[in-house]
């Protein structure tokens, strides 16, 4: 028989609790966990809490069967848990499950229901009883912090001056599409383009001029670069590169060429020492078949090599490998 400190009479003695159901009923709705029942042979409400139509509106007397249970779940979590709750439930195993709830005036609270398997002696499920907990709280507090989460992963793979993507996450993406280009046999192609006297720019503009010049070209680049695989990266200084996966030669120098015209058409002011009028770019184009001990690293210096060979043969030229 269960007991409890006589602390009223300071004795610190147990003395037994009432057999009263009415006790342990009124001990269990006086919590905000929602205690239910569920006879397994019939799969109908022995009982539910009074809790369940202050949390979601529907009246007690309203949840007669586990369709009731079913129906009143958010459509997307509904097959995942009921199968996970049967399953388990016939196997008699104790278990929890979380989704969303339906409230009478159309809106959703999270749950977690947390279920005990009832046997009888030869081994068959008798009932289903547990607990309904409102974790809606909980959730919104996890959903912001993923949300965090992701917006803090964002900002550590892009560039915090242009706002294209930085040198990590280039990084990650060219060894994505590398396993993906040797799996497929389709080329995988490269654009690295450097900004022809950027030093002597900012000698004669400020570096303030030198960062929206950065920018404005970084724009320039996304605008030519416009499918959804496609990367552009500032890859370090006034250097950029842009992997075009899926993408030959051809379409490569094309779209170098498109990287020259945009540039152009800007018509940024340059008139630094030993420069042009305007700010103008020297390219390395590459295209690769990826086989054999071939690697990106090796591909990547080679197309950069090109781009250093535009800026040996004179600047704002366009190199191919």
């Amino acid at each position: 028989m269960s007991t409890v400190p006589d602390a009223a009479l300071g004795q610190g003695q147990p003395h037994p609790l009432p057999e009263s159901p009415d006790v342990y009923r009124t001990l269990l709705e006086s919590t905000k966990a929602i205690p239910w029942k569920i006879d397994w042979a019939t799969m109908r409400f022995a009982y539910i809490g009074p809790q369940i139509e202050t949390l979601l509106g529907w009246t007690q007397d309203s949840w007669q069967t586990v369709d009731d249970w079913v129906t009143r779940m958010h459509p997307e979590d509904r097959d995942y848990v009921v199968n996970f709750c049967v399953s388990q439930s016939q196997a008699g195993v104790d278990h929890e499950a979380d989704y969303r709830a339906m409230t009478r005036d159309g809106g959703y609270v999270w749950i977690r229901d947390v279920v005990h398997v009832v046997r009888h002696e030869n081994g068959e499920v008798d009932c289903l009883i547990g607990f309904m907990f409102d974790i809606s709280e909980r959730k919104r507090a996890e959903d912001e912090l993923l949300r965090l989460h992701r917006e803090l992963e964002q900002l550590s793979l892009t560039d915090g001056l242009t706002g294209i993507a930085n040198r990590r996450m280039f990084d990650q993406r060219l060894e994505t599409e590398w396993a993906d280009a040797r799996r497929s046999g389709k080329p995988v192609s490269l654009v690295v383009l450097d900004i022809d006297h950027f030093k002597q720019f900012n000698d004669a503009h400020g570096h303030v001029a030198g960062d929206e010049c950065l920018r404005r070209v970084a724009e320039a680049l996304r605008d030519v670069v416009q499918r959804p695989r496609d990367v552009v990266a500032r890859f370090g200084g006034e250097e950029f590169i842009l992997l075009l996966p899926e993408t030959d030669a051809a379409a490569a120098r094309e779209l170098a060429a498109q990287c020259v015209e945009r540039l152009t058409a800007l018509r940024i002011v340059h008139g630094g020492q030993g420069a042009g009028d305007y700010v103008t770019a020297s390219l390395g184009v590459g295209t690769v078949q990826v086989a054999g001990a071939c690697t990106a690293r090796a591909f990547v210096e080679a197309v950069d090599g090109r781009l250093y060979a535009a800026k040996r043969g004179g600047r704002n030229r366009v190199e191919v490998l």
